[in-house]
């Protein structure tokens, strides 16, 4: 008899853009908290008064075998 045990591992997201006003952001795991993107060192911050609306849709599947 096989003893095989699966696990399951929940993937987040690592980086994500509102599909509003491209505020880019990635995942800082040292601040615990999302960072600001920079290119050419400027930050991608979008519009401020944006409700986000993240390009993290249903084919995101978080929990993985």
């Amino acid at each position: 008899m096989s003893n095989s045990a699966t696990s399951t591992v929940l993937r987040t997201p690592h980086e994500r853009r509102c599909e509003r006003c491209d505020r880019q952001e990635r995942w800082n795991a040292n601040r615990s908290g999302w960072v600001l993107v920079r290119r050419d060192g400027e930050p991608e911050a979008g519009d401020p008064h944006c409700i986000h609306e993240w390009d993290i849709d249903g084919t995101f599947r978080p929990f993985v075998d």
